[in-house]
């Protein structure tokens, strides 16, 4: 893998760059659609290739190892070729997912034991087995196995974490080193930052991970309940020690507002599962503001979802039969809302980058943010 920084902005900390990868190229900053278990919720792999635009999608460790499982995916030549996507893909390590599962997972040094949400079977996972799941999935960027604190964390058990996601991470490196790539390709390995909302252990986990000469680096624990204000401090931070001339991940995150602000602090890659989940419930995101689809005055407001975007739905489909569709339950509204959202989140990052290069994002941000928020 190889990242060439572009431009930075004179007036933030925000950069354009181009990442390099043995399935294609990424312009960056880039969006990543959650296709958490080799499928993103109510999309077809057209359209995210061809209305959405996607660059790069996630596929989760923690589902996929459950289903359809790593010899399902071996057999097929891995995650790639079994869901028909020629493109880059990321897989996240499936801490979070264990971190979620606090009442069914016990950690230790080892790793972490948890049940399955799907039969509740007992499983382990370890830095040397997500690696090995990782191998089998075949994701072009793959992370490392950590443990996300949940917010708030008292002092203590945030350190505690933090020196195990560490002690966890040189296994993983280790296990790479000693097991080839599967497919003919290699992967880049991206640790995490953890601690918590901590300063002081936020600059020892960035220190720590910079040290590690890693291809990318990943800030996580942030977007988990803490304030907004909290988390730009937190990445800001995390970005003042992150090497410059790698690629900086922010996991998890978030509304559109959220991502504009953290590309201002020099952040490159984000994904989240907003403009899908909340799509399915209704809410689209426009250069306008937010929309609750659901709401009466929608209903006679024949004008298009948004015809700037080119998808086939949102410059085809009114916001008044989008509404009907909702109100009759009909399951092609989720599929128009979650294409909607997704080709915008991709459009706010591409319109971002490129007011990177022509060197007035700062300005242009200021502007956007206000909009963004507005409900309409």
């Amino acid at each position: 893998m190889e990242f060439n920084l572009l431009k930075n902005d004179p007036q933030s900390n925000a950069r354009a760059g181009v990442l390099h990868t043995a399935h294609g190229v990424i312009e960056t900053p880039i969006f990543m659609p959650v296709g958490t278990v080799g499928s993103v919720k109510g999309v077809s792999q057209d359209q995210l290739k061809n209305a959405i635009q996607a660059q790069i999608i996630l596929g989760n460790t923690y589902h996929l190892y459950l289903r359809p499982g790593t010899d399902i995916l071996e057999k097929a030549g891995g995650l790639h070729k079994f869901m028909q996507w020629e493109k880059p893909i990321l897989t996240d390590s499936g801490g979070y997912q264990v971190f979620s599962l606090s009442a069914n997972r016990k950690l230790k040094e080892e790793g972490a034991l948890f049940q399955s949400h799907i039969d509740g079977s007992k499983h382990l996972f370890s830095p040397e087995n997500v690696m090995d799941i990782q191998r089998s999935i075949g994701a072009d960027i793959i992370m490392a196995f950590d443990e996300c604190p949940p917010y708030p964390s008292d002092y203590a058990y945030a350190k505690k974490s933090m020196d195990l996601t560490h002690r966890w991470l040189q296994r993983c490196v280790h296990r790479l080193a000693e097991t080839p790539a599967k497919y003919g390709y290699e992967q880049s390995l991206f640790p995490i930052v953890q601690g918590s909302t901590y300063k002081d252990l936020r600059k020892e986990a960035a220190q720590f991970i910079a040290g590690m000469g890693a291809d990318g680096n990943a800030i996580g624990g942030l977007s988990v309940g803490e304030p907004e204000e909290m988390m730009y401090e937190m990445a800001a931070l995390c970005c003042d020690y992150l090497p410059t001339d790698k690629p900086r991940y922010l996991m998890g995150v978030g509304t559109p507002w959220n991502i504009l602000e953290n590309i201002a602090l020099g952040i490159d890659m984000f994904d989240c599962v907003m403009p899908t989940r909340n799509g399915r419930n209704g809410m689209l995101f426009t250069w306008e503001g937010v929309i609750n689809i659901k709401n009466k005055k929608w209903q006679d407001d024949f004008s298009m979802i948004d015809s700037s975007i080119a998808n086939g739905m949102s410059d085809v489909y009114s916001k008044a039969y989008l509404r009907h569709l909702f109100i009759a339950k009909e399951l092609l509204a989720l599929q128009i809302a979650s294409v909607h959202n997704l080709s915008f989140y991709l459009a706010l990052v591409k319109e971002a980058r490129k007011h990177i290069l022509e060197g007035d994002f700062a300005s242009w941000k200021q502007q956007m943010i206000p909009k963004l928020k507005n409900r309409l």
